[in-house]
């Protein structure tokens, strides 16, 4: 018997290598989804608020409401993303925790 039948193991064929992607886990993306959602609300919105500006500039025969509603869009799509919390930065596992707020052991320092 030839080395390679003897180390594929009883049945005789081999069994496919394990996934070791770490991202293939759910909940850890990398920040991916999260970076696709935050693009997707200011995209979206710039995109509704000028197709109603454009619909107001035409029912009132003006031509600046138009960027009044690109600008109302962007800013309502980060406000969403903030309030939805896709915006807070992840801390590393080795990193310090020193801007994450009071400590919560009861020993303050504060003056």
């Amino acid at each position: 018997m030839s080395l390679r039948k003897r180390n594929s193991g009883q049945s005789g064929h081999a069994s496919p290598p394990s996934n070791t992607n770490d991202s293939a886990e759910p909940g850890n993306d990398g920040g991916y989804n999260a970076g696709i959602a935050v693009f997707s609300y200011i995209i979206g919105g710039i995109i509704v608020w000028s197709l109603i500006g454009w619909g107001l500039d035409n029912l009132w025969g003006t031509r600046w409401i138009v960027l009044l509603g690109a600008l109302l869009g962007a800013a309502g799509g980060f406000y969403l993303s903030h309030m939805h919390g896709l915006t807070k930065q992840g801390s590393s596992a080795g990193g310090s925790n020193a801007d994450s707020g009071p400590s919560t052991d009861g020993d303050s320092n504060a003056k």
